[in-house]
């Protein structure tokens, strides 16, 4: 099947070999390059609003992470190594040097923020500018986690859970799961477009989508607090930029920039009127953030 993206012209689809690792990758506008990765559970077309409007200042590039969308996926393998955040953010360097970009600039959302910070500590010199988008790094999740935590991101532990219990679980509707999860975190801002939805829904419906985002997930419980962990003290070197919803979990269970200031050594940041998903709840105001942040 050739490659296939909601957004407009001039962005066009591609896939990109990152090292034996398809990647499906969608590129347009011009300036210099910015690295868009997305969240749980969808795929790079959650920027379909944002993208357009970055490209009249930058060269975007978007990406489904592996085991996403219309990206290769891996075998999870017994420690679901390949769906460790170092992985997965070695796929985006790959990726962004095929394209000839030594360095970038990069904003993930959710399950990309975490590839994304994870790409700033293990390529420093290639990241120029790092945005974070309504997360709080993992190690810090983890360790502070508490009976509200469990409760308002059960979906980490369900996810982990052995047996092929959530395969099984979420295969047997992967619809109703995509859109019974995106719905539960949604403010009133701009309505999720239905061509994304079901863009999400078509491409989380291949069991190997669900196998793999599962690996994800345990992987973030596992091997990714191990390398977190070995990383303690470490702090990213490129300016950071956290956004984050006003009414998510995140925005009103941290103090985000203070959280942020223990893992990087220049933080910005700022909340939107939204929940988790702001590139579509908020598009506007994450272009406009973003824009300003890399060009000041």
């Amino acid at each position: 099947m050739s490659p296939r993206t909601l957004l407009p012209a001039p962005f066009t689809a591609r896939t990109v070999d990152a090292a034996g690792t398809a990647v499906h990758t969608v590129i347009g506008g011009s300036g210099p390059p910015l690295l868009l990765l997305h969240g749980y559970p969808q795929t790079h077309a959650i920027w379909h609003r944002v993208a357009p409007l970055l490209a009249e200042r930058f060269t975007v590039v978007a990406t489904d992470l592996r085991g996403y969308g219309d990206s290769a996926k891996p075998p999870p393998g017994p420690d679901d190594a390949a769906y460790a955040k170092r992985a997965m953010a070695a796929d985006q360097l790959t990726v962004m040097r095929e394209l000839g970009f030594d360095r970038f600039a990069v904003a993930g959302h959710d399950r990309g923020g975490r590839v994304a910070h994870r790409l700033a500590l293990d390529a420093p010199d290639a990241v120029s500018a790092l945005a974070v988008l309504d997360i709080v790094p993992t190690r810090h999740a983890f360790d502070t986690a508490d009976a509200g935590f469990g409760l308002g991101y059960w979906h980490w532990f369900f996810l982990t859970a052995p047996a092929g219990i959530p395969e099984r679980l979420i295969g047997g509707d992967p619809e109703f799961w995509i859109t019974a999860r995106m719905r539960s975190r949604h403010h009133g801002g701009t309505p999720f477009d239905e061509r994304a939805v079901a863009e999400y829904v078509r491409c989380f419906a291949d069991p190997a989508a669900i196998a793999a985002s599962c690996a994800d997930y345990r992987a973030a419980a596992g091997i990714d607090r191990v390398h977190d962990g070995a990383d303690a003290g470490r702090r990213v070197t490129a300016p950071l930029l956290a956004l984050w919803g006003a009414h998510s979990f995140v925005g009103r269970s941290y103090d985000v920039p203070a959280v942020w200031a223990g893992y990087a050594a220049d933080v910005h940041g700022t909340a939107l009127d939204a929940d988790h998903y702001l590139p579509e709840e908020r598009p506007e105001e994450v272009a406009r953030e973003l824009t300003a942040f890399l060009t000041r």
